[in-house]
């Protein structure tokens, strides 16, 4: 007999959570916070300090606020932008781009090659010429050699200025399949700069800038718009209203209650309505710091207190919780509940980001954010 209250005894003691324990719950809920972005495992930090592209940044900056909730949501073709560096080291003309982290699932909507135009050349002699042709070409195989019959496909082609600098932008989207659905077809592409006539110019008049020899935000970039198929129940609106929580609307001739501990504060809770509260995801306290560009965390904000008979307009109630709420005031039917204060309007969400690889990718999020609250 003793042995038994013994027993029921230190059942009932409450026990504290390990270190171990807590250790645990935190690896589960940020592998699950990981899923939540798609991802196995957080991307290591770059391994010494990377300037992001400027293209990236100037998208994020259009796409989202500071907080990275998105304002234009017809910016983007898809729910993903990547960008690869070139990888040839500075080989003139001649550009190579590793597309190993694009999954088999992405969707390949859009691809661009980005080259910054330079200065042209001084030359001795008059200037005869104020355009010229510039082509590029996907390279098709490692033993054919790219200027050989059949060792290169042109991809696109357009007359460039010779009078000023800056970048040039041309569509290579079927290389870009190609590659992806066959890695080790990809040999990179070849720029060729040529007369209006078609024949090649040697020493060209036109240069582009190479990833050795100038600075890192002219580097040649390719920029990948794709769509992994992952979207959430609601699309992201134009908007974002900064909504402020309604004060708490409470009965007539009613005290306001002491908030002497847990259970006052509870009480209260009970009392307010249905509003929206802030809810800070700091990614520096997560510990993703290290490969998150932008932002530095956002609000998520949580919708919190109490949809009880009689709801008014304010608290957004649907024709079901209408009715929930007065068979649970009546108490017409055993078992039902008050209706619950939920988000009724989502907003997507944008992270710009180091992969695995070190690119920079912008990938949005939808049904990040409570936009508003209501009665469901």
């Amino acid at each position: 007999m003793l042995e038994t209250v013994l027993l029921l005894l230190a059942l009932a003691k409450p026990v504290c959570p390990s270190p171990d324990s807590m250790v645990n719950r935190r690896a589960e809920a940020l592998k699950r916070l990981l899923e939540v972005f798609g991802m196995e495992d957080p991307p290591p930090p770059p391994s010494h300090f990377k300037q992001p592209p400027q293209y990236m940044v100037d998208l994020f900056n259009t796409v989202a606020n500071a907080d990275g909730v998105t304002k234009n949501p017809d910016i983007l073709e898809g729910n993903t932008v990547r960008s690869f560096l070139d990888k040839t080291h500075g080989e003139k003309m001649r550009f190579l781009f590793i597309l190993s982290s694009v999954a088999k699932n992405e969707k390949i909507l859009t691809a661009e090659l980005h080259l910054f135009r330079l200065w042209p050349r001084a030359t001795n002699g008059p200037k005869r010429h104020h355009f010229c042709q510039v082509s590029i070409y996907q390279v098709l195989g490692k033993k054919s050699p790219s200027d050989a019959p059949g060792g290169k496909k042109l991809l696109a082609a357009r007359l460039v200025s010779l009078q000023d600098s800056g970048w040039e932008v041309f569509a290579i989207t079927q290389a870009v399949r190609d590659w992806v659905e066959d890695e080790s077809s990809n040999q990179g592409l070849l720029v060729m700069v040529q007369s209006l006539g078609g024949s090649p110019l040697d020493p060209p008049p036109l240069q582009f800038a190479s990833g050795g020899d100038h600075h890192e935000s002219k580097k040649p970039m390719l920029v990948l718009f794709t769509d992994d198929g992952r979207r959430g129940a609601s699309l992201p609106t134009t908007s974002f209203p900064d909504l402020q929580p309604r004060a708490p609307l409470l009965p007539a001739k009613m005290p306001v209650p002491k908030l002497g501990g847990p259970r006052s504060a509870r009480s209260l809770d009970r009392l307010q309505p249905c509003q929206r509260h802030p809810l800070s995801v700091d990614f520096e306290e997560i510990g993703w710091s290290g490969w998150i560009i932008s932002p530095r965390g956002y609000n998520a904000y949580h919708c919190k207190g109490s949809c009880t008979f009689p709801l008014g307009e304010n608290m957004r109630p649907t024709n079901h919780a209408t009715v929930q709420s007065i068979i649970n005031a009546l108490k017409l039917s055993e078992g039902v509940s008050s209706p619950c204060c939920v988000p009724d309007k989502l907003y997507s969400i944008n992270l710009l980001y180091f992969d695995d690889d070190e690119n920079v990718v912008l990938k949005q999020y939808d049904d990040m954010v409570a936009g508003s609250c209501g009665c469901h």
